[in-house]
């Protein structure tokens, strides 16, 4: 499965890609809005993990385009913010499969539960979609999101 992560602070950004490679992630990183756009036009992402505030290009801005663009309106896109969660029906409305707050995902230093919330968040996806849940981060063959 190939993630675009999208995140301006390049330690959170460098401790997300190390915890889904482990994982067994293809992982494509960009640092701005401007990037992302232009790396998901590029190549085809199963998912992106999207940053709020970001530089060039904001979050909920890269959202709409994705969104809009028919060639990435498909592509699943979970928003990890450090923003409250007070914004989460706004995004869902936007077109955001799901929202978490930075914080959840790593309470404390060494603990990473990136992994586990995308399992839950492509499990209901595959639901919504029809397609069974294998129990592993990998579609089953021949999956499209």
């Amino acid at each position: 499965m190939k993630i675009l992560l999208v995140d301006d602070s390049l330690t959170l950004l460098h401790e997300n890609e190390r915890a889904l490679q482990r994982a067994g992630y293809q992982v494509v990183c960009a640092e701005d809005g401007e990037s992302a756009l232009r790396l998901a036009g590029e190549a085809a992402f199963d998912l992106i993990l999207l940053d709020l505030l970001l530089p060039k290009i904001g979050g909920l801005e890269v959202l709409n385009h994705l969104k809009a663009n028919p060639a990435t309106a498909e592509i699943p896109v979970v928003v990890l913010s450090s923003l409250s969660e007070k914004n989460r029906d706004k995004l869902i409305a936007a077109g955001a499969e799901d929202y978490f707050e930075k914080n959840t995902l790593m309470p404390r230093r060494g603990l990473n539960l990136l992994c586990k919330a995308l399992e839950d968040v492509m499990c209901r996806i595959q639901r919504k979609r029809g397609v069974p849940f294998v129990g592993t981060n990998v579609p089953p063959e021949g999956f499209r999101w």
